[in-house]
């Protein structure tokens, strides 16, 4: 019989799970934009520990809201620099696929 979890685990593993979808999705992923959408969900989960670990622990509750706050600024910013890099490599090489972008021309 499976003893009857803590709140603050259930929320950890969910965020570990996001952190692990994120992982495997950048390894199988081959294009830009699929590689951009895994490191999000890897931002989503680390924002989830965040507010999880400041909500059910005696640790301020603003201080795991700021702390989202920080990581959701942070994705945002990533994801307008990264889109745009994407819209440039595009325009110069045709394709978003990370595997026809990654030779060298001499």
């Amino acid at each position: 019989m499976i003893p009857a979890m803590n709140p603050l685990v259930l929320f950890h593993l969910a965020a570990l799970l996001l952190l692990a979808l994120g992982l495997y999705g950048i390894t199988i992923r081959k294009t830009l934009v699929g590689m951009l959408i895994s490191v999000e969900l890897m931002l989503n989960g680390a924002g989830l520990a965040l507010v999880a670990s400041a909500r059910l622990t005696p640790a301020s509750d603003a201080l795991g809201q700021v702390g989202t706050l920080l990581v959701m600024g942070l994705a945002a910013a990533e994801a307008t620099l990264v889109l745009a890099i994407i819209l440039v490599v595009f325009k110069r090489f045709g394709t978003s696929d990370s595997a026809k972008i990654s030779t060298l021309r001499g």
